[in-house]
Order: C-alpha cells, then sequence, then structure tokens
C-alpha cells in the first residue's frame, strides 16, 4: 500500500535578506508554533522558550544587590523577545537597551506577526537599537549598566553567524567589563561547556561561575551552562 499521509508545509510569514544571509519567519503546521530561521538554521521558536527565559531569570537572581534607581540591563539580541518579557517581569529592572543587528526582526515584531511579546517592545523602560551589539556596548558610557545578557548565538561553538566568533574573544569581554557598575555580570547562555571561555573571563572578570541548568523541553531532558562574570 502507499503511503497516503499528506504533508503540510510549513506557512511563511516573512522572509527578508540582509548582508549576512537570508532570515525567515514560518509557522509550523504541526503544533502552529512560529519559528526563526537565519541561514536555513532553526535558531528559536515560540513553543519552547525555557532557555530564553532562564537566560533572564538567571542572571538577575545572580544580582547581588539593587541600585536605588533599578536595574540597568543591555541585552545583545532580540530575536522573539522572550528573553525581554523574563527581564521586564522583574519590578527591580529599570531600564533594557536591546541590540538587535536585524531590522526586520523588529519590523516583524511590530507588525504583529510575533505578538506573544509585542507588549515588551512598547513598555517605556526598553530601548531598543538596530545595531550590532559591539558597536552598541562601545558607546555605552563607563560603569552604566548593571547586567548584560549575550543572546545572540547558542554559545561560542553554535554561532548564528561566524563573525559572532568574536563576542566570545577577550576584547570584546574587555568591553564588556568596562561598561559594567561596580559589582556588575555579564552573562553568556550556552548549550555546552566552553573551557576556553571561561578561561578568557577569568582574565577579564573579577569573578567567574558557572552554572550548570538543567531544562526539559517536552519529553527529553537538555543541559545548558550559563556563564557569569562579576565585574
Amino acid at each position: 500500500m502507499g503511503d497516503d499521509t499528506v504533508r503540510v508545509k510549513p506557512q511563511y510569514l516573512a522572509r527578508a535578506r540582509s548582508e549576512r544571509g537570508e532570515l525567515v519567519l514560518r509557522r509550523r503546521p504541526h503544533d502552529g508554533a512560529i519559528e526563526l530561521r537565519v541561514n536555513g538554521v532553526f535558531v528559536m521558536d515560540t513553543a519552547e522558550t525555557t532557555s530564553e527565559r532562564l537566560l533572564a531569570s538567571s542572571a538577575l537572581a545572580a544580582c547581588r544587590t539593587q541600585p536605588s534607581e533599578g536595574l540597568d540591563v543591555l541585552v545583545g539580541g532580540l530575536g522573539l523577545g522572550f528573553t525581554l518579557s523574563e527581564l521586564l517581569a522583574d519590578a527591580r529592572v529599570a531600564r533594557v537597551v536591546v541590540a538587535e543587528i536585524e531590522p526586520e526582526v523588529l519590523r516583524w515584531h511590530r507588525d504583529g506577526l510575533v505578538a506573544v511579546n509585542r507588549p515588551a517592545l512598547v513598555d517605556p523602560r526598553v530601548q531598543i537599537r538596530i545595531a550590532d551589539v559591539r558597536q552598541v556596548l562601545a558607546s555605552m558610557p563607563g560603569q552604566s549598566l548593571d547586567l548584560v545578557l549575550l543572546d545572540v548565538d547558542n554559545g561560542p561553538d553554535f554561532l548564528v553567524y561566524d563573525s559572532n566568533a568574536d563576542l566570545y574573544g577577550s576584547s570584546f569581554l574587555r568591553t564588556c567589563r568596562a561598561v559594567l557598575a561596580p559589582g556588575g555580570l555579564t552573562a553568556i547562555w550556552s548549550a555546552s561547556r566552553s573551557e576556553p571561555l571561561a578561561e578568557r573571563m577569568a582574565e577579564v572578570f573579577d569573578a567567574v561561575q558557572c552554572q550548570r541548568i538543567q531544562v526539559r523541553p517536552g519529553e527529553r531532558d537538555e543541559e545548558y551552562f550559563l556563564y557569569l562574570g562579576r565585574g
């Protein structure tokens, strides 16, 4: 007998091309989730958002003190907005600067294609800058941030763009350190343990911690690592 299974193709919501390649936003037929792909590679979706949220909540939990005027935070990467939404759920957060390199990603949010996190974009605490996170951090005044979150890849071994390798190098880490207020944190989420990253962070920050985080999306167990560098 032949296979009578009807294969339903994903619904493509938007496509864009930049100097870094092709970005695609599409809806999956089997669960209705929206997913973001870059150059054909899956980046994230709206079905499993645990890791994006844990990046924010775990880093906030590691913050020792709260400035009198609240926490100033910078996030590298808007993505589908779940890290940003989790940050804004914490009343201690006074300001979030989001550095997003792809203007189309922001436009898709504003057009309502990723409606689930649209309220975060109009929160008065949020400032979104369409630029490379390296440029945004380099333009920030010294000791002006309490927390820097890197959410542009899934760690140094899983790069969205090859050029992002610089984000895990000593020079950029020193830039992160320079903008941190005393006791501030730089937090990097990684899908795998990276001793080279830990060693480079130890050369730059006063203290470095690697938190092992267990995540259970669906029926499978996954392990992630959060690297924290304290200024």
